[in-house]
């Protein structure tokens, strides 16, 4: 990605962003408020909201397990958004991948780290698990390797390296460590603590063409354009809900070609029919709006906050110092500045924050036992940010400084 300035940002993006901000309700009705946590959530434009409530008004009914109309159209809905799902991923081999439905995120992983995980490993194998990322990419494959070593199964767990300088995985020093052996590897394509891009095409290179590579992509997808065609991975895995669409949604989308086909154990049940309407509206909607266009935006505002925070001594800034500046040619921060004040309490600042108006996170962020032990408070962006909004923050931290 190239670097792009605040000024471009405005005078390029502002009528088009200008027109998107008008269409999240909960946005236009609180102009008083900065919701700048869209990391955790993002809220829902209204052509999502009207998706929900025409389904729920016009044709609600399970999915295939009648033969009526209102379920007929249901089961179409689940089938016509795994499409969609799968083309907003750019699959370029449809029919040899899979989508499946999930509540989230952390279903998704831990749901292949249940149901197909154990079936593809061997006594001896190795999986690499990223230790200082969100533990909902680290807990599910610690509780596979347990649940296989009950069975009599030893796998290795392989600490992901990660680069000193940058945060980024040091894929040179996952060469050196991986082996045949090495059968998993678990990375995160957008880390949810510093907002950079993890660099995860690289890893194809450090591990060979055998291993199986599992994304998670809950800060990405909806965020950024996203390829598996390019990536070369095996599991996409992300929330529908940061992606705009409603909380209880999600998807797992698998390669199919390494191991194993991919497919939750069990009994299924009914799936979350208005979750998945509400997807299917999300992705169309960001579609017509432009991810490339969003990713810019809100790098450009998170490039902004962060040469702001440079200026004030009081605060540090988490993540690759050379990713801060508007102007730096490696800028791969996305729409995510997490920030320390030097003598403030986070929570504290979360509340001050609040009581100017601003919207923030403010702990730990649920990170592994190899990242973070302080915590921090943590900006997210999302299209319907402004700069304005960016320069009031500064303002405000500038006179707690």
């Amino acid at each position: 990605m190239t670097a792009v300035t605040a000024p471009a940002v405005r005078d390029g993006l502002h009528q088009w962003q200008q027109a998107l901000r008008a269409q999240f309700p909960i946005i236009t009705g609180h102009p008083e408020l900065a919701y700048l946590d869209s990391a955790a959530t993002a809220q829902k434009p209204r052509a999502v909201l009207d998706a929900v409530q025409t389904y729920l008004t016009t044709g609600n009914a399970n999915s295939a397990r009648g033969t009526y109309t209102w379920a007929n159209r249901t089961t179409e809905l689940v089938e016509r958004t795994r499409e969609r799902v799968s083309r907003f991923l750019g699959d370029d081999r449809p029919e040899c991948s899979a989508v499946h439905f999930t509540s989230g995120a952390t279903e998704g992983l831990r749901t292949i780290a249940r149901d197909w995980l154990p079936g593809f490993l061997r006594d001896g194998d190795e999986i690499v698990v990223p230790d200082a990322d969100h533990r909902a990419n680290i807990e599910p494959w610690l509780e596979a390797q347990r649940l296989l070593a009950g069975a009599g199964v030893r796998v290795r767990v392989v600490p992901m390296p990660y680069q000193r300088s940058s945060g980024d995985y040091d894929h040179r020093a996952l060469a050196e460590r991986a082996g045949p052996r090495t059968r998993f590897v678990a990375a995160t394509h957008v880390h949810h603590v510093y907002g950079g891009d993890m660099n995860v095409h690289r890893l194809r290179g450090a591990v060979g063409p055998d291993a199986v590579i599992c994304l998670d992509a809950a800060q990405s997808v909806g965020h950024l354009p996203v390829s598996v065609a390019e990536l070369d991975v095996d599991f996409v895995v992300f929330s529908g809900h940061k992606a705009l669409a409603l909380p209880g949604s999600g998807a797992v989308w698998a390669r199919q070609e390494r191991g194993p086909a991919f497919a939750p154990g069990g009994w299924s049940g009914t799936p979350n029919t208005v979750g998945i309407a509400s997807l299917e509206a999300a992705l169309d909607w960001l579609e017509a709006a432009g991810v490339e266009r969003i990713e810019r935006w809100t790098a450009g505002l998170a490039a902004r906050l962060t040469d702001g925070l440079r200026r004030l001594e009081a605060y540090e800034v988490l993540g690759c110092p050379l990713s801060l500046a508007a102007d730096s040619t490696v800028q791969r921060r996305q729409g995510i500045v997490t920030l320390r004040h030097r003598a403030v309490e986070s929570g504290d600042l979360g509340f001050v924050l609040f009581s100017h108006g601003f919207m923030v996170r403010s702990d730990n962020h649920c990170q592994g036992d190899a990242g973070e032990k302080t915590g921090s408070v943590r900006v997210s962006l999302h299209v319907y940010n402004t700069v304005e909004e960016i320069d009031r923050l500064l303002s405000v931290l500038a006179s707690l400084s």
